[in-house]
C-alpha cells in the first residue's frame, strides 16, 4: 500500500512509537524531513495519509520557516482530497492554521503530563476514543489554537482548552505528544536542558519521574489511536489479533 507520510520539524525528533504501531498493521512512513532543502515533497496520490509532527517555531514564522507554509498547503489539500491527516503539536496548530482558525500564545506553557478532559464526541471518536477522563498525556508547547469552524472539539485541558479536535471525518489535531517514548524525551531533554528550567519551570529529573509513572499508560492509549489511523488509511487488521 501507498506509504503514510511521517513530516518532521525538529531535528531532534525520533517520531516515537508511529512507525511501530502503524507497521503492527502493515502500515509503512515515508519520512520528510521538512528542514532539508533537499526534502522531495510528495504529490498527495502517492501517499495514503499524512501525519506532521512537532516543532519548536510558531506557525506563522513563514519568512524563517518557509516550508511551514508547503505543510499548510499540504494539510489542506489532503483535507479537501478526503486523506487521513494527524497533526501532533505543532502539527495540530498547522492544521488548524490551514483550517483558517488562529494560533496564538497559549496562557501557560505546559511541560510534563497533564490530565485532559475527553468529551462526548471525543468518546465517540474512533481515534480519541481509547482515551478516558483524567488520563494524563505528554505535554511540550507555548502556543494553542482556535477551534476552527466546523471543528468538534475531542479533549480539553484545564490550563489550554484545546487539546484535541477533528475536522470533518478523517483530519485530527492533537496537542499532547502522543507518540513519544522515553529516547525521544531525553533527546528533547538534552537539547533543551542548559534554559529548561528557566523558560519551562521543571527539571529533566521531574520530567523523567513522570515518564516513569505516565508513559507506559499513554503509549498504551497511542497505540491504539495509531491503529485507528492505520485503518483510516487502508491497513490491514492488527497481526496480533
Amino acid at each position: 500500500m501507498k506509504p503514510v507520510l511521517c513530516i518532521r520539524n525538529d531535528r531532534d525528533d525520533t517520531l516515537g512509537i508511529t512507525e511501530a504501531a502503524l507497521g503492527e498493521h502493515d502500515v509503512p512512513i515515508r519520512r520528510l524531513d521538512a528542514f532539508d532543502a533537499r526534502a522531495v515533497w510528495p504529490d498527495l496520490e502517492e501517499i495514503s495519509g499524512l501525519i506532521v509532527f512537532g516543532g519548536e517555531m510558531n506557525v506563522d514564522q513563514v519568512d524563517r520557516y518557509p516550508y511551514l507554509m508547503t505543510q499548510r498547503r499540504l494539510m489542506r489539500g489532503a483535507v479537501d482530497a478526503g486523506l487521513p491527516v494527524l497533526g501532533i503539536c505543532l502539527g495540530a496548530q498547522m492544521l488548524a492554521r490551514a483550517l483558517d482558525a488562529r494560533v496564538y500564545r497559549a496562557p501557560v506553557r505546559e511541560l510534563g503530563f497533564k490530565p485532559v478532559r475527553i468529551t462526548e464526541a471525543g468518546r465517540q471518536d474512533q481515534l480519541l476514543g481509547g482515551f478516558s477522563d483524567g488520563d494524563r498525556v505528554f505535554q511540550w508547547h507555548e502556543d494553542t489554537f482556535d477551534l476552527p469552524q466546523g471543528g468538534e472539539l475531542l479533549a480539553a485541558g484545564d490550563e489550554v482548552p484545546a487539546q484535541a479536535f477533528r475536522f470533518g471525518m478523517r483530519a485530527w489535531g492533537v496537542q499532547f505528544h502522543l507518540e513519544v517514548d522515553r529516547d525521544g524525551v531525553d533527546a528533547w531533554l538534552r537539547a533543551a536542558e542548559p534554559t529548561l528550567e528557566a523558560t519551562w519551570k521543571r527539571s529533566a529529573d521531574e520530567v523523567r519521574d513522570e515518564l516513569e509513572r505516565y508513559l507506559k499508560p499513554q503509549q498504551q492509549r497511542a497505540r491504539q489511536l495509531f491503529g485507528a489511523f492505520a485503518r483510516a488509511s487502508g491497513g490491514l487488521t492488527d497481526r496480533r489479533q
